[in-house]
């Protein structure tokens, strides 16, 4: 726990609980509003082979995964920590410039 509040510059036990939290909740939100978005798609089990199902359920999970996390942050009272957990993720995987302020 130590090693993670020094990484993440937090104080409590309690917020570094409630970050975990987040992530897990998250996750499974991510993952059931998938699945209507899959079926809208018309991506199912019974349409196509599991083999390219999955793979494409996974791709579809992760930007909602992405743009859930600071809403069920905000939830949990840390919005602050996700909003920056977002922008530090996002600009490693090339979207800095959506973050750049204009000066």
């Amino acid at each position: 726990m130590e090693k993670l509040k020094k990484r993440w510059g937090i104080e409590s036990n309690w917020v570094i609980v409630a970050i975990l939290i987040v992530f897990a909740i998250n996750g499974s939100f991510a993952a059931w509003v998938a699945k209507p978005v899959c079926n809208f798609f018309g991506l199912t089990l019974d349409t196509i082979n599991p083999w390219l199902y999955w793979p494409l359920r996974i791709l579809i999970i992760f930007p909602i995964y992405q743009l859930t996390l600071p809403i069920v942050g905000w939830v949990f009272g840390q919005f602050k920590f996700f909003w920056a957990f977002e922008k530090k993720f996002l600009s490693r995987l090339g979207f800095g410039f959506l973050f750049k302020e204009n000066s």
